[in-house]
């Protein structure tokens, strides 16, 4: 991967780490759902005015629409929702790249290397950590829905790499209408009905909003879009633990505006996922140096 895409990757992993923290504050302001259903409501509008519909099938801006947006953020925002912490969630949502690079293998037939096997695990390990220090910050049924956030972002992922090379800003502006319905029937159902909605709406303090703005501009339109690229331009076992390194940013962000605790086992868990992720990106480049250096 070049100098300018691995700079790239690195800009949208730290756009997404700290934004753990906006999803935090903003969360006592608007409820998971409609905070997700708001999200993709200022992703889609206005920018559809102005940008051309991609060339790819609507089933297929469906899916990615409905994974992204309902699977994984509207899950993920009802996990961080009293269900796990920030920098946590920020940990356990890098399941994704296991299962990126497992529907890369079954759909794409890319093969799966040594040394990539060998990341997986060791990063395996960093989440199992987690799994083992449940505390009164962090359920059981936390780590699960986060686990299936993960789930819906690697079939974001697939989905994404199938529609081939088109303009990716377009992709997930148009996309995003499909994550819109069920959101705000989801909100509308299970978080008080319209009058609840409402009051949320109108109470929401100017920095709410703000914080809306930046899942929608920032994380969306920036970060996704310029995800999908690369994913386009990369094999997924290369591109997809860039993300492992979105724990570093959470967990250290959390740790400073949050006051959440840094203890040992989270360090260590967070360590292992990193090391995957050097493992996975550079072990290719260390493989052809000792050639050169052996030949």
């Amino acid at each position: 991967m070049p100098a300018s895409h691995l700079l790239l990757a690195l800009a949208i992993v730290a756009v997404w780490g700290t934004n753990f923290v906006v999803i935090k504050l903003c969360l006592a302001s608007f409820p998971p759902f409609l905070f997700a259903a708001l999200r993709y409501t200022f992703a889609f509008l206005p920018l559809v005015f102005f940008i051309p519909r991609p060339k790819v099938p609507w089933s297929n801006l469906c899916t990615y629409g409905v994974a992204i947006g309902v699977g994984q953020f509207g899950i993920l925002y009802f996990a961080i929702d009293g269900r796990i912490s920030p920098g946590l969630a920020s940990l356990v949502i890098q399941t994704q790249v296991f299962f990126t690079i497992g529907f890369a293998m079954f759909f794409a037939k890319e093969r799966l290397r040594l040394y990539q096997a060998v990341a997986v695990s060791v990063a395996m390990t960093g989440l199992a950590i987690i799994a083992l220090h449940t505390d009164a910050n962090t359920s059981f049924l936390g780590l699960a829905l986060v686990v299936f956030a993960g789930l819906s972002w690697g079939v974001a992922n697939t989905v994404s790499r199938r529609a081939g090379s088109i303009n990716m800003l377009s992709y997930v502006v148009w996309a995003s209408v499909f994550s819109l319905p069920p959101l705000f029937l989801i909100s509308w159902i299970f978080e008080g009905g319209w009058e609840h909605i409402s009051a949320s709406l109108s109470s929401a303090p100017l920095g709410a909003w703000a914080g809306v703005l930046w899942q929608s501009w920032g994380n969306t339109l920036f970060g996704y879009a310029a995800w999908a690229w690369l994913l386009s331009k990369h094999p997924a076992a290369a591109v997809a633990p860039a993300p492992l390194l979105v724990p570093i940013f959470g967990m250290g962000a959390s740790a400073y505006f949050l006051s959440e605790s840094l203890p040992l086992w989270k360090v260590l868990a967070a360590g292992l996922v990193i090391a995957g992720l050097i493992v996975n990106l550079f072990w290719p480049s260390l493989e052809k140096w000792l050639r050169r250096g052996s030949g």
